[in-house]
């Protein structure tokens, strides 16, 4: 039996454990990821570990999602950023240098290393043959300090893709495939790994697309294999030297086989208010559309800008619409300058926002009341768009640009012949607006500038062995971390400080949550299936907890948010018997029996007097890490212990040579 490239990769970089599904393990991280709305928590995390300089080969830090500077906050955890990645031996990626993955994809990923980053959509690297993983924050500072990641052996699912994409199909419409046949938690537990005749007819920036909305599906990550498509990209990218050969084995074992012929798509869209909610564009119908939007680490490269123009070229966008246009990198923007196709762009009336999230995060360009919103993002959870009945539709650029000029969803195919263009064999490179770190002599002089919004961490105590409180809150299926800490202008630039962005948690789905949570002294929340899907924001926990949340008892869990639940202290917990949900009502007073979270777990309903068994997947360290109260304090004690271990093997040496 042969091995998978995502075997290949971890087999290389592990540190404990053993290839076996389900079996924890733990992996040596290349290198880490991080973006303002994430990365102020995640170093401040990391300054508490209290590591000098980051232990990885490559750590950056991007500046892309807080950029709207509407007050001082974002500014200062801008200024903040930049001097603690001076300091700490980070790489700093400036404002309005580009979207994190775009950026990252263009400049550092790397065949066969592995990096995680502290936001769900790090699997774009997958595009290039990385095996990338989307971590909250303060697994990503664990990394920098040199622990390694700890993960279960997810099935490895090979998509084998055959045949040929038919015009005006693309990559987007090839996930949108996959989402249609297993939704948004068909992905958990799984790794999907592309092979096949029909990669080879897809550039990285399309397989990056597909390894980036890939994260809809809830898996652990997605990849391609290396080949001579992804050598021609880095060495048109001045980065050939970075490419190695990383390809399956020809019986690879992969644990199930998902099978796409390519020539069987058609252009299609995912529906409100899901990823997994999909149709074909003709399905869905003519449908009037009152926005566009163009973008996102999904969709901002150069192919997917100039598809766009070339669909605008010497037309007007829809009177009853706008479109706005947001790439992914100056180096985009420089090539669509150079070769006309932003004066297409704009004379058609598109809005040039700058290449950053925007949009995507609910950073601007909300649409209007009761509005149909056709973007080319990832997500379309309710809400996210920043208009609360706003109906956002998820499609192909091809779509998105057909459907600006008519007016109305519209397949491109409409249109007659696809464009044709050609990509540079050599793209333009300027790597000025990446800030190198001071060397290891100048900075511990390094001051780091810290704004009046940046709060101290809250410390967790231990967790003791009975939990007590109300139901504070009782949701279904599906609650997305947009649910549990909105994202948007006005929550965004709070995320250094935590009893601030705490008074927003549930703030969609129940205004008096964070008011009653406080006054109760705490309690539980109860859910259904597929709690936490979405983004990696880890203050979906942090913040919560803050609120005195002990433990959350759903029926599933997605996978980062159930880490981050561990991470910060609150058990996570689901019914051993799924019925056990119906029975508990909010305001129930509920008694939780955890002991050292090795044995049994009771719940017992006070307000009934009805007892129901738990379980969870917690590891024996993983249990360690709750009760110490979360991943902080454990890795600072962790640390101490290694460091004293250390001091007394010098002492002892020391002591004999003497003797």
């Amino acid at each position: 039996m042969g091995r998978s490239v995502t075997r290949k990769i971890i087999e290389a970089h592990l540190v404990e454990g053993k290839w076996a599904v389900t079996s924890e393990i733990a992996i040596r991280i290349d290198q880490t990821l991080t973006q303002d709305a994430t990365g102020t928590m995640a170093y401040l995390q990391f300054e508490a570990i209290g590591i000098p300089r980051v232990k990885t080969e490559l750590s950056v830090s991007y500046v892309d999602h807080n950029t709207l500077q509407s007050d001082f906050k974002n500014a200062d955890d801008h200024n903040y950023l930049r001097t603690v990645a001076a300091k700490h031996g980070v790489v700093f990626s400036r404002p309005g240098n580009g979207i994190c993955h775009q950026l990252h994809l263009e400049r550092f990923a790397r065949p066969g290393r592995t990096m995680i980053g502290s936001d769900s959509h790090t699997p774009t690297a997958g595009g290039i043959g990385s095996l990338a993983m989307g971590a909250g924050g303060l697994d990503v500072a664990c990394a920098m300090a040199g622990e390694p990641f700890r993960i279960k052996v997810p099935k490895v699912v090979g998509i084998k893709l055959t045949g040929d994409l038919k015009p005006w199909v693309s990559a987007k419409d090839i996930i949108l495939e996959l989402l249609r046949r297993v939704d948004v938690k068909g992905g958990v537990g799984r790794i999907f790994e592309y092979f096949g005749e029909g990669v080879k007819r897809l550039s990285v920036p399309n397989r990056a697309t597909i390894t980036n909305m890939g994260t809809e599906t809830g898996c652990t990550t997605s990849i391609f294999p290396s080949d001579r498509v992804t050598k021609a990209f880095l060495k048109a990218q001045g980065r050939e030297d970075h490419w190695v050969r990383l390809e399956a084995d020809r019986n690879p074992g992969f644990d199930e086989v998902i099978e796409i012929d390519l020539g069987a798509i058609e252009p299609l869209a995912a529906m409100p208010h899901s990823p997994g909610a999909v149709k074909s564009i003709r399905e869905v119908g003519k449908i009037p559309v009152q926005q566009v939007c163009i973008g996102s680490c999904t969709n901002s490269s150069l192919k997917d800008m100039k598809v766009a123009a070339a669909v605008l070229r010497g037309k007007t966008i829809a009177e009853n619409l706008h479109l706005t246009v947001n790439p992914g990198s100056r180096q985009v923007v420089e090539h669509l300058a150079a070769s006309g196709d932003l004066r297409d762009l704009v004379a058609a009336g598109a809005r040039i926002l700058e290449n950053a999230c925007g949009p995507c995060i609910g950073m601007g360009a909300a649409p209007p009341s009761g509005a149909v919103s056709v973007r080319t993002f990832n997500r379309n959870f309710e809400g996210r768009s920043g208009t609360k009945d706003a109906a956002v539709y998820l499609v192909s650029p091809e779509v998105a640009a057909a459907t600006a000029v008519a007016g109305v969803l519209t397949d491109p195919r409409d249109l007659g012949d696809a464009p044709s263009f050609t990509l540079p064999k050599r793209f333009f490179v300027n790597d000025n607006m990446f800030v190198q770190p001071l060397d290891e002599a100048a900075a511990p002089g390094a001051t780091i500038l810290r704004g009046p919004n940046i709060a101290p961490l809250p410390a967790f105590p231990p967790l003791p062995d009975v939990l007590d409180g109300p139901a504070l809150l009782k949701v279904g299926d599906h609650i997305t971390t947009d649910h549990i800490m909105p994202a948007g202008a006005k929550v965004l630039p709070l995320r250094s400080n935590i009893p601030e962005i705490s008074k927003y948690v549930f703030e969609a789905v129940d205004p008096s949550f964070a008011q009653r949570a406080k006054a109760a002294g705490g309690g539980f929340i109860v859910g259904g299936d597929n709690y936490g899907q979405g983004s990696s924001r880890e203050h979906a926990a942090l913040a919560p907890k803050y609120l005195g949340v002990k433990a959350v008892i759903v029926r599933s869990f997605a996978r980062i948010h159930l880490a981050n639940l561990i991470n910060f202290g609150i058990v996570p917990l689901t019914f051993k018997n799924p019925a056990d949900y119906d029975a508990i009502a909010p305001g129930d007073q509920i008694q939780v029996v955890i002991g050292d979270l090795l044995g049994r777990v009771v719940l017992r309903n006070v307000t009934d007097g009805t007892e129901a068994e738990l379980a969870h997947s917690l590891s024996p360290l993983d249990a360690e890490i709750l009760k110490a109260g979360g991943k902080l304090p454990w890795i600072k004690a962790h640390l101490e212990k290694a460091q004293g271990s250390r001091l007394r093997l010098r002492s002892n040496a020391a002591a004999s040579r003497e003797s």
